[in-house]
């Protein structure tokens, strides 16, 4: 849960209680993937906000969910073949509303230093493809010179990913995302206990075929968060499973749905 002002606790390894965790930013609201829907998780009150992340042509790290700009921008192209400074330039808000027109597709550094700034609310952060060790330690280097090494959970569905993460820093809370598809007794439990893992992450519907999943994570010692859950019948029953945390498009409702349910109140949105 978000700690009071000054130098804040991580909201994954604070008091016991559901963790709201924005999907994408805020992305009901606002363009996924985008400074505004940061923004707007944080307002929210969101104890950890979920970005995607991929690397341009130089090895920087941006926030785009796919290989390539298509769909989420009003350009084409591949976000590996592209730099920095062009993915800024290209429009990632009018696809969602022409009230954002212009919004770029941001780096990493600048959400890390965002949340910096803005204590209350952490990162949930998923890297997207195959990193070698060099780009798993640029990863984490970004992070930490904006000071949110202990406030960021690194997640990812590949091998590769999370063992060159491990092998880079021994400290970085991980997080193992777990697809439907994926037998519970196959290489979840294994991965996520070698690698050390913080959280193991199955989707939603794996969860409710495996409700014992939960009971087995959290007896390796770990956290779940299940995705991606929009509506109040999701989220009951993902209270009944025990999750740790709920991924949704819907932060600012499962909030409000959170305090009417369990009667314990949430921290206010953030005002500045």
């Amino acid at each position: 849960m978000p700690a009071p002002g000054g130098e804040p606790a991580p909201s994954t390894t604070a008091e016991p209680g559901l963790l709201v965790i924005a999907h994408r930013g805020n992305a009901s609201v606002a363009p996924g993937n985008t400074m505004p829907a940061v923004e707007g998780a944080w307002r929210a009150g969101a104890d950890l906000v979920e970005v995607d992340l991929r690397l341009t042509q130089e090895g920087i790290g941006v926030v785009i969910h796919d290989a390539t700009v298509d769909r989420t921008t009003t350009a084409a192209g591949e976000v590996s073949r592209m730099s920095a400074t062009e993915l800024a330039r290209l429009d990632a808000g009018t696809p969602f509303s022409s009230v954002f027109a212009g919004t770029g597709v941001p780096l990493l550094a600048d959400v890390a230093e965002f949340l910096a700034d803005h204590p209350g609310t952490d990162l949930l952060l998923e890297l997207k493809g195959d990193y070698t060790e060099a780009q798993a330690a640029g990863v984490l280097s970004t992070l930490a010179a904006a000071g949110m090494s202990d406030r960021t959970v690194v997640q990812t569905f590949w091998p590769q990913t999370i063992r060159s993460l491990r092998a880079t820093d021994s400290g970085v809370r991980l997080g193992l995302l777990v697809g439907s598809h994926v037998a519970p007794d196959s290489v979840m439990l294994p991965l996520s206990t070698e690698v050390g893992a913080f959280a193991c992450n199955p989707r939603y519907d794996l969860i409710a075929r495996h409700p014992e999943v939960v009971d087995e994570i959290h007896a390796a010692g770990m956290q779940v968060f299940v995705w991606t859950l929009n509506e109040p019948e999701q989220w009951a029953q993902a209270l009944a499973w025990g999750v740790d945390g709920i991924i949704t498009d819907r932060p600012d409702r499962l909030a409000g749905w959170l305090t009417a349910t369990t009667g314990v109140p949430r921290p206010a949105p953030a005002v500045v």
